[in-house]
């Protein structure tokens, strides 16, 4: 068996605000544009996230921000 590492996740973190919560934190394992569906599937209930604005209890996006990627 291997052993599981608890991750840290950043949500929303955007310009100034990411390099400071790296200075407090360290590099984030996984960085979410924002808090979907997607980023609440990737958390483990050990990982730490830690959001730019709101908290876990923020509502959920309609639609995942890797779907919008690209489009005008």
């Amino acid at each position: 068996m291997f052993e599981i590492r608890p991750a840290l996740h950043f949500v929303g973190f955007r310009g100034s605000e990411y390099h400071s919560a790296v200075g407090v934190w360290g590099k984030p394992d996984f960085f979410h544009m924002g808090w979907d569906r997607r980023a609440q599937r990737d958390v483990h209930p050990d990982d730490t996230v830690i959001f730019a604005q709101g908290t876990e209890d923020s509502p959920v996006a309609r639609f995942n921000y890797s779907d919008l990627v690209g489009m005008p």
